[in-house]
């Protein structure tokens, strides 16, 4: 336990200490380089960092504990996931990112759209900036959770007092060196995930063969192994997918890279990181549960695991991989929310664009603290829900409020503001509804929510007046551009 309490505060120490060493390298920067990285992100570290920061601790304890419990047919989630990212790099990212910059050199989601239309409305950089402070409070609240069960599940300290240490180093680095920061961190910690779910796994089958498992003999429950057994599952897995095309602290990555031929080695990288994470995370939870057998938190099966099989301080490495995961996406969610609140809310509507930059910086590092906080609260309540649950939730809201406005923002030039307001809108309340009223259904509400919030979006912009001839130009030079 010692041991793996020292290998902990190395590596939290280590992440406090990227924060520092950008903040000393570019406290001089503006607030592009603070929430964008300047555009400078090479295709390594774009391509880890996207990964990481979408997958969260729920790949190392959500998912496999869904694994673990229900069986393969859950796997339909990773699934989605990763036809999804594929898509998502290789049909989205190229065009996002010349589109983004084509488009006033938009830093974030709201911004972008907006400026996508000439519009000087802040109608839809309002609505989005409400989204993204509510989902990411929820989203950050999963991550901050995980570190709460895995500092109590391995040495036995208070949950809540760990999520608040969690936080404390989060907010660390992430206040200090902003997305570069938050970018190398991730790319760091998406390296230590790899590695533990590639280990972690294929030790445990090792000795599950050699006979040395406690759960060898232990009766699995009926259709585990049967990855057709719900046809619910099937599509709700699928559905997942569909989340990639609305989740901005994923697609703002591709807005940071530096070229279009750096863009397409971060997509060939980030598909295979993708791939192998997500189907190690599956075998985690089989093989865990025929490691293991019966254990009383499913949420711990990775953890179990590995401390049943490692020395503590290669145990402590492999788990400092759930503080990687956990980290590294709220980092990126508390960022998107800061650059959201400060470059879509507090400039253009409270200070009137008379904010300077140095203001801009602060604004949003107090958002990014204010958020930590509330996440904190919510992950402390007993009552909040599993860490899958509130991915889920989360993930539900982005996927179906700005999947389809983003998507038709770079597809359809006939695409009208009014149409993505309409979009954004309706999907994030279709999607809210039908978690309220309508999950007793079984399919994940995403799905609906994407559709609806599509098929609002395409109604409204036909039913609205034609873009401009300004707006069309706009387009075409975005589809034209190369960089």
């Amino acid at each position: 336990m010692n041991t793996e309490i020292i290998v902990f505060i190395i590596y939290l120490i280590f992440m406090l200490g990227i924060g520092v060493f950008f903040f000393l390298r570019s406290k001089d920067g503006g607030e592009k380089t603070y929430f964008l990285g300047g555009r400078q992100m090479g295709p390594w570290v774009s391509a880890l960092s996207a990964g990481a920061s979408d997958m969260s601790a729920w790949v190392l304890m959500g998912l496999p504990a869904s694994i673990y419990a229900a069986g393969i047919g859950q796997a339909w989630i990773a699934i989605g996931l990763a036809i999804g990212y594929a898509v998502s790099w290789t049909v989205q990212a190229p065009r996002l990112r010349r589109f983004t910059i084509v488009a006033g050199d938009s830093i974030t989601i709201p911004q972008y759209l907006t400026n996508r239309f000439l519009s000087k409305s802040k109608a839809l950089q309002l609505i989005c900036a409400v989204i993204f402070l509510v989902a990411y409070t929820i989203y950050a609240a999963s991550s901050i959770k995980a570190c709460g069960t895995l500092f109590n599940t391995v040495i036995g300290m208070d949950a809540t007092a760990a999520m608040y240490l969690a936080a404390v180093i989060i907010i660390g680095y992430t206040f200090l060196g902003g997305f570069s920061a938050v970018c190398w961190t991730d790319f760091f910690q998406g390296l230590l995930m790899l590695a533990a779910l590639l280990i972690a796994p294929l030790f445990a089958l090792a000795l599950i063969n050699g006979g040395q498992a406690a759960g060898t003999s232990a009766p699995l429950p009926e259709s585990y192994w049967n990855l057709f057994a719900n046809w619910k599952d099937v599509v709700s897995g699928l559905g997942w997918g569909l989340g990639y095309f609305g989740m901005p602290h994923i697609i703002v990555r591709f807005m940071s890279v530096r070229s279009d031929k750096d863009l397409r080695k971060s997509a060939k990288i980030g598909i295979i990181w993708n791939v192998l994470i997500v189907f190690f995370s599956v075998a985690a939870g089989c093989i865990g549960h025929l490691f293991l057998g019966d254990i009383a938190d499913s949420s711990t099966v990775f953890i179990q695991m590995v401390r049943a099989i490692f020395p503590a301080l290669i145990s402590g490495v492999l788990l400092s991989a759930i503080l990687a995961a956990a980290m590294s996406t709220a980092d990126s969610q508390l960022l998107a929310s800061a650059s959201a609140f400060a470059s879509d809310v507090y400039k253009p509507v409270i200070r009137q664009n008379k904010a300077s930059d140095k203001e801009m910086l602060w604004a949003g590092r107090f958002v990014v603290l204010a958020i930590a906080v509330i996440a904190v609260l919510i992950a402390s309540n007993p009552n909040s829900g599993t860490i899958m649950g509130l991915v889920e939730n989360a993930w539900g809201v982005f996927g179906a409020a700005f999947g389809p406005a983003i998507l038709l923002s770079l597809f359809w030039k006939r695409f009208t503001f009014e149409g993505a307001v309409a979009g954004i809108v309706v999907g994030a309340v279709v999607d809210i509804g039908w978690l309220a009223f309508l999950s007793s259904t079984g399919i994940y509400e995403i799905i609906p929510g994407f559709f609806i919030g599509l098929l609002a979006a395409v109604v409204v912009s036909k039913c609205s007046k034609a873009p401009s001839a300004e707006v069309e130009a706009l387009f075409e030079e975005a589809a034209a551009f190369k960089g």
